[in-house]
Parts: structure tokens; sequence; C-alpha cells
């Protein structure tokens, strides 16, 4: 049986580019990696245009809810091999601890919720395709060839990575 790494995406509302993230790599891992993602201060409910996005695009969005971090600090949680926060202000605030020692990355992406209206269908297209970009890159790793330091400085580069 092949490993599963699993991973965590934080972003302060958890509405927007999280539950992308989570998405994304729920429908592309084929197996090898299992998503979640929270949020520092969860908004209400996920945002229009995350699942609207998602849909069109034939991805998953079955369960997609905005939802506290604290959910997967507890006991019984899943065990992370990868946090991944994709908002600066997340990246900022003091994370709970996790169990295991996870790799830990910011992968920031600009809000495309907070893009004008007019323009927010684009923002969420253009951080659709970063985000699956970078999961790409991740999963192109031989990560069971790479020791920990190795691994940590790859999923870094891949959080600057600026092209989809």
């Amino acid at each position: 049986m092949n490993r599963v790494y699993n991973i965590l995406f934080l972003c302060t509302g958890n509405s927007a580019r999280s539950i992308l993230a989570e998405s994304i790599v729920n429908h592309e891992a084929g197996g090898s990696f299992r998503a979640w993602s929270a949020g520092s201060f969860p908004k209400d409910k996920v945002h229009p245009q995350s699942i609207a996005l998602l849909t069109e695009l034939g991805y998953p969005i079955e369960g997609a809810r905005s939802k506290s971090w604290d959910e997967f600090a507890e006991p019984g949680a899943p065990e992370f091999d990868f946090i991944f926060t994709v908002c600066d202000q997340a990246a900022g605030e003091t994370c709970p601890i996790w169990p295991g020692k996870p790799i830990q990355a910011h992968w920031g992406i600009e809000d495309p919720a907070a893009a004008p209206e007019a323009m927010q269908r684009t923002a969420f297209i253009t951080t659709f395709g970063y985000l699956k970009r970078r999961f790409d890159l991740l999963r192109a790793l031989p990560l069971d060839a790479l020791d920990e330091l190795a691994i940590k400085r790859k999923v870094d580069e891949i959080g600057r990575t600026r092209e989809y």
C-alpha cells in the first residue's frame, strides 16, 4: 500500500483559497494525498464563487464548509504531514500545536474574495490556477527519497511559485 500524505490548508476565513486547495488535492491526488482546510476565524459559509468555480470545473464540493482550525487540534483529528497557510494573515497568527511534526510552509495568494465584484470570477480562476500548479509541483516531488530538510526547502520554493 502506498503512503497517503495528509495536508491541512489554513486561511483566516476558510471560505475561498483554503477551500479551493482542499478540493484540488482531493480531486487530483489519486489517493496519494488527502486534504482538509480550516480557518483561524472561519466565515459563516463558503464563498459562493468558490462553490461555483469548483462545480463548473467538476471538483468536489461535498462537505465543503468553513470551519475552525481548532477542530484539527483536538484528539482524534488527522495527523498532518504538511500544513500550508494560503493567506498572509493566517501565516502571521499563532497556530495551535499540531500533533506529529508536520512540515509547514506559506503558500500565500491574494484573497480572490477581496477583488472588486466585477473581477472576482477572474480572481478565483487565477487563485485556482496557482493552487493547482503548486499542488502539481508538490505531487511531483520524490517525497520518499528526500529528507525532511530537503522537503521543507522544496515546499517553501513551491510557495513562491507565481505561475500556473
